[in-house]
C-alpha cells in the first residue's frame, strides 16, 4: 500500500493566525513593535527556533539567546487552538485517501504541541502510518530521515511515497528523501 506523508500547517491545518498572536506576543515582551501576520506567515517552516530568530530580528529585538525560543513555546501553548482550523474539504479528502494508502505526518512543530493540536482537531486517527514532530531525533525537515522513518514503518519505497506539503522545505525534504512531492 502507498504511503502519503502529509505536512501539517499551511497544509492540513491554517494556524496563521495562533502563531502570529503568539510571536507577536514575544515581541510585545521585549518591548518591540508587532509585525503583520503576513510577514510572519512568510517566516514560518522550519520550526520554532528559526521563526523566533527571524521574528526578533525582524523587529529589531535581537537574538533568541536568552530563553526567547522556550517563552515563545510557552505563548504558544496557551494559543495553540484559538484560532487554527483544519482546512475545508481536508478531512473529506483524507477519507478518500486512507482506504487506498497508509496516512503518516511530518511537521517541524514540537510532538508536544503537534500532538495536542491533532487532538484538539480530531484528527490523530487518520494517520495510523505515524507522527512525527520536529524535535525528534529523526531531525527536522528538512532532513530525510523523518520520511525514511517512516517509510520503513510503513514498509514502502521511494516509488510508492508521497510528500503533500506547502512550502520550500517540503519540496527539499522529498528531493532530499527521493520521494514524489
Amino acid at each position: 500500500m502507498p504511503l502519503i506523508v502529509f505536512d501539517l500547517d499551511g497544509t492540513l491545518v491554517d494556524s496563521r493566525l495562533d502563531l502570529a498572536e503568539s510571536a507577536n506576543e514575544l515581541l510585545s515582551l521585549y518591548g518591540a513593535p508587532s509585525l503583520p501576520v503576513a510577514d510572519i506567515v512568510g517566516m514560518v517552516g522550519e520550526g520554532a527556533r528559526v521563526l523566533v530568530s527571524r521574528v526578533l530580528m525582524a523587529a529589531g529585538a535581537g537574538n533568541a539567546s536568552d530563553g526567547a525560543l522556550e517563552r515563545f513555546l510557552e505563548i504558544y501553548d496557551r494559543r495553540l487552538i484559538n484560532h487554527t482550523r483544519v482546512y475545508p474539504g481536508l478531512e473529506a479528502a483524507l477519507a478518500i485517501a486512507a482506504p487506498d494508502a497508509t496516512l503518516a505526518l511530518l511537521t517541524n512543530k514540537p510532538s508536544h504541541h503537534t500532538g495536542r493540536l491533532l487532538e484538539a482537531l480530531g484528527l490523530t486517527g487518520w494517520f495510523p502510518g505515524g507522527i512525527i514532530g520536529g524535535d525528534t531525533a529523526l531531525g527536522r525537515k528538512p532532513d530525510p530521515e523523518g520520511v525514511r522513518s517512516l517509510m520503513a514503518a510503513a514498509g514502502t519505497d521511494t516509488d510508492t511515497t508521497l510528500l503533500v506539503g506547502d512550502s520550500t522545505v517540503d519540496i527539499d525534504t522529498a528531493a532530499r528523501a527521493g520521494v514524489r512531492i
